[in-house]
């Protein structure tokens, strides 16, 4: 005996809008989560792309300066090393052909720090990043640049952190959930943990690692 063929039953519009109303619960719940994932770690790709602009700008200068930082030329010479121990702008301000605009030295998550209109009138209150006050082109573990948000809990000294391994730095959860980025001398940017950042201070070949912040 042939059976019939069975016929397929559709859902039914009661059954399509608990469906809707479902899908629509799921986005409403996980949609603002996944949001804020997404643009965090697009603050953190142009945080890291900052740093990168940064490291090309100090090299570039170096270039045409005898392959010296402006923290290593005279003032006389166009550089800036007598006004660096508490005048971090003033560094940017001397590379800022190279950098071409002060928006970079804004990290995006910082909403402490606003983006400068112009380099003449550039305050620490622009800038989101250290400078090494010790790095050189020819030593690239170097600690060039980073995210400000580190400390030792010596505090500062009129302006500068001293990193050692006697006295462990960390990163502080005000930017970037508790990590942040390092540019080294070679060009190369690193996000890490603190643990990352001891590492790196520990790796620089120098027994303190001045800091200077913004």
């Amino acid at each position: 005996m042939i059976r019939p063929p069975v016929k397929s039953r559709g859902f039914t519009l009661i059954e399509v809008l608990i469906v809707l109303a479902v899908i629509l619960t799921l986005a409403v719940a996980f949609l603002p989560a996944a949001l804020r994932r997404a643009q965090a770690r697009s603050s953190r790709i142009n945080c890291t792309n900052n740093l990168k602009q940064i490291g090309l700008a100090f090299k570039t200068w170096a270039i045409d300066n005898r392959d010296l930082y402006p923290t290593e030329v005279s003032v006389t010479l166009g550089g800036a090393m007598e006004p660096t121990v508490t005048n971090l702008p003033f560094i940017f301000q001397v590379m800022s052909n190279e950098l071409s605009t002060p928006r970079i030295l804004a990290c995006p998550e910082d909403d402490r720090r606003v983006c400068a209109t112009n380099f003449s009138t550039m305050a620490s209150t622009n800038i989101s990043y250290f400078v090494g006050l010790d790095a050189t082109d020819t030593n690239p573990a170097c600690i060039l640049s980073g995210d400000f948000n580190i400390t030792n809990g010596m505090g500062l000294r009129a302006g500068i952190l001293y990193a050692t391994t006697n006295d462990p730095a960390r990163w502080t959860p005000a930017q970037h959930k508790g990590y942040g980025n390092l540019l080294f001398a070679d060009g190369s940017v690193q996000q890490g943990s603190t643990a990352r950042l001891r590492e790196a201070i520990a790796n620089t070949g120098f027994q303190t690692n001045r800091l200077l912040m913004p």
